[in-house]
């Protein structure tokens, strides 16, 4: 009868490149995780791995999917059609003169991914290939200028021809993105409008997308480059999410899919804007790591995820993360709200290779995906991955890579790393197998200690949370001498991320550019006509929001309303991100308030000192955002047990190689583990999905909330 009493009501999914990970929430608030290899069909490898995740419950798919209430999918699928450039063929119509702007982009993505050896030496700098070809762009004329008046009326008879141009010769989608549009829209709604008449009088079935109906924000290369996702990579990407959805309902589901958005709240698969869910996967691990702060008292936390692909970072502050409003993703500008993150290039299936110039050990940036490496059974890899570094050195067990379903090839792999690293270098398989993960280790401990140190902050203020998949393998070598409070990985860590999808909450949001400035010298009527302009950004962007619930069938009642402004000091090039401390505004008198909360702000992410209202105000975008409640998993809690791990938990002994030497490392069980076991070091606490190193000079202990606290002797 556990079933009747506690349906499953919530699902979160990570498709990730090597992995997809299920995570499930009954009604009583308990969740269980699971986990399959990611597969070229998306829906499979989730049905694969919610069986995996059903079975801890004895529960089967048939049984559960009709029971849920609601399922929230992150993945990189979108991504990778973006990085491959295998997205839908996008006609693009843009301001006569300008056809060029788009393939030239911003110098800035001719340096976006490089290292810094790379960044200052020119003759390494590449541009990637324009998502829209030079041969399917067009030029319309027509001119709006910077104030937003219209100085030369749109030539629609040259819209006319270029839509049935860019139709003729093949593409499935057309993107309109004039100069300075956001201030006035009109010329690109007529041509949309005639774009849809010429589609009509052709037969065709395309889509049409005018960047102010998707993104009326400033910066042109932004702006184009964000609407032109919506149809290059967003439309197949909805596609997929149907086909899944569907797959879903086959096996009886009749819950809404969302989609984790890269403003980190999700949005439905039918959503307008779509695009806004490109990074959707280490979004949802820093919305899981806010959700866990808030419930155990973790004001100030160092997010770490590390995956097979890449390491992924943020910081949250007062629980409270900041967000980029024109951040970069796939070496693109791009117009989206994006939760700051910096991520690199690094994890635990990435290539190894020999730099033929130094002669000096390389990592990445490309990696072997849901094949880990040349360990893999089946084959098909050649180049050394940093997993095949790790089954050599006792780190991973090859006969229990998740849970036994595949046995890694031991031999196959330390061939590889003998061949390719160990005698070019002239080490020892171990010792050349060591020396990658300890600069894989090195690399992300700079990474992750620039990121804290140059938002001004230092470690030992922050509780680093270690997790994805190859987090608890890592956590104790990135970490290392920087200091933090405490290292805590989460028994749940594989799945972290899909469990940040099920805390989200079912959120909305549109941004303005706007255009307003108040220094000493402003007068009140300067103030009352300001504050009345935001007032008018808030009801048009609050209109889009309800349509976008209303579509997913909530009603306006139904919604929490949430407006915010981008404010900087008047002459500063970056703004910041503030939630309105009012509903409304309502004249001259709410300034105040509005320039209180960015004071506020600005000295909690820089520092009081650097305060400087002398220069005047500037609100650069409105934005609202609209949200309701969903169900959350609830934080396990057990009751300490004691400080010896039970019988069952210890599995025996297995070498491991560390600091030049074998030593015998004690395993354990992860999930037969209890509240308050300790665990010295050398130690490796295995589960089906990730394993925990502890290494010689380590300690943990598992607390009442099955969160493993990583401590350094």
């Amino acid at each position: 009868m556990e079933q009747l009493d506690n349906p499953v009501e919530v699902m979160g999914i990570d498709a990730g490149g090597t992995m997809t990970d299920t995570f499930f929430v009954r009604a009583d608030g308990e969740f269980v995780v699971g986990k399959a290899q990611s597969d070229v069909d998306e829906s499979k490898a989730v049905l694969e791995s919610s069986v995996d995740a059903l079975t801890h419950w004895g529960r089967k798919v048939d049984d559960v999917f009709p029971e849920m209430v609601t399922c929230v999918f992150s993945g990189t699928a979108m991504l990778n059609r973006v990085v491959g450039r295998k997205g839908l063929r996008t006609g693009l119509i843009v301001s006569k003169g300008f056809e060029d702007f788009h393939r030239m982009g911003r110098a800035l993505q001719s340096y976006l991914g490089y290292a810094f050896e790379d960044r200052i030496h020119l003759n390494t700098h590449r541009y990637d290939e324009p998502l829209v070809s030079i041969k399917d762009t067009r030029g319309v004329t027509e001119r709006i200028d910077s104030k937003g008046n219209i100085v030369i009326p749109v030539r629609l008879h040259e819209a006319k021809i270029a839509a049935r141009e860019l139709i003729e010769q093949g593409c499935k989608a057309i993107v309109i993105s004039f100069l300075s549009s956001y201030l006035d829209g009109r010329h690109e709604r007529a041509v949309r409008d005639v774009c849809l008449e010429v589609i009509k009088e052709m037969g065709a079935d395309i889509p049409v997308f005018a960047s102010v109906d998707y993104y009326p924000v400033r910066k042109e290369s932004h702006r184009t480059n964000t609407t032109i996702l919506e149809a290059y990579a967003a439309e197949p990407s909805r596609a997929i999410l149907s086909a899944l959805s569907s797959k879903m309902g086959d096996h009886g589901g009749t819950f809404d899919l969302r989609v984790m958005a890269s403003h980190g709240g999700t949005i439905g698969w039918k959503a307008k804007e779509l695009a806004r869910t490109l990074v959707s996967g280490p979004i949802g691990g820093v919305i899981g790591a806010k959700y866990l702060g808030e419930q155990l008292g973790y004001e100030n936390i160092a997010c770490s995820d590390i995956g097979g692909t890449s390491f992924d970072m943020a910081l949250i502050t007062k629980n409270n993360f900041a967000m980029h409003q024109d951040g970069d993703v796939a070496r693109l500008v791009l117009s989206l709200p994006l939760v700051s993150m910096d991520t690199i290039g690094a994890g635990a299936g990435s290539f190894v290779r020999i730099d033929p110039h130094s002669n000096s050990i390389k990592l990445g940036p490309d990696s072997a995906g849901y094949k880990v490496g040349t360990c893999w059974p089946e084959g098909g890899l050649t180049t050394v991955s940093v997993t095949d570094c790790h089954i050599l050195l006792g780190y991973l067990n090859p006969d229990n890579f998740l849970g036994g379903v595949l046995k890694l090839d031991v031999d196959v792999a330390r061939e590889a790393v003998k061949t390719q690293i160990a005698d070019p270098l002239g080490l020892s398989v171990e010792d050349a197998a060591a020396g990658v993960i300890e600069l894989l280790d090195l690399s992300l401990r700079q990474h992750l200690r620039a990121m804290i140190t140059g938002k001004g902050y230092s470690p030992r203020d922050f509780v680093c949370f270690s997790y994805g998949g190859a987090g608890p393998v890592h956590a104790y070598g990135y970490t290392k001498g920087l200091g933090f409070k405490e290292t805590i990985v989460p028994a749940w860590a594989a799945g972290f991320s899909a469990f940040g999808c099920a805390t989200a909450n079912f959120e909305y949001r549109y941004d303005k550019s706007v255009d307003i400035g108040i220094t000493k010298d402003s007068s009140k009527d300067d103030i009352e006509k300001s504050v009345k302009s935001l007032q008018v950004a808030w009801d048009e962007l609050k209109e889009k929001v309800l349509e976008e619930f209303r579509i997913n069938g909530f009603k306006d009642e139904d919604v929490t309303l949430i407006p915010g402004y981008r404010m900087q000091y008047l002459g500063q090039l970056n703004d910041l991100e503030i939630d309105s401390p009012l509903t409304s505004l309502s004249g001259a008198d709410d300034w105040d308030a509005l320039v209180q909360a960015f004071d506020d702000t600005y000295a909690r992410v820089y520092a009081s000192a650097a305060r400087s209202p002398e220069l005047g105000f500037g609100i650069t975008g409105a934005i609202l955002s609209g949200s309701v409640e969903t169900k959350k998993p609830k934080i396990p809690y057990e009751p300490i047990v004691g400080p010896n791990p039970p019988k069952e938990a210890c599995l025996g002994t297995r070498p491991f190689y560390y600091d030049k030497k074998w030593v015998d490392a004690d395993i354990y069980q992860m999930e037969a583990l209890q509240p308050g076991n300790k665990i010295m070091g050398p130690a490796i606490i295995e589960s089906d999905a990730t394993t925990f190193v502890v290494p010689p000079t380590f300690k943990t202990f598992l607390d009442e909330h099955r969160l493993f606290h990583l401590i350094e002797c």
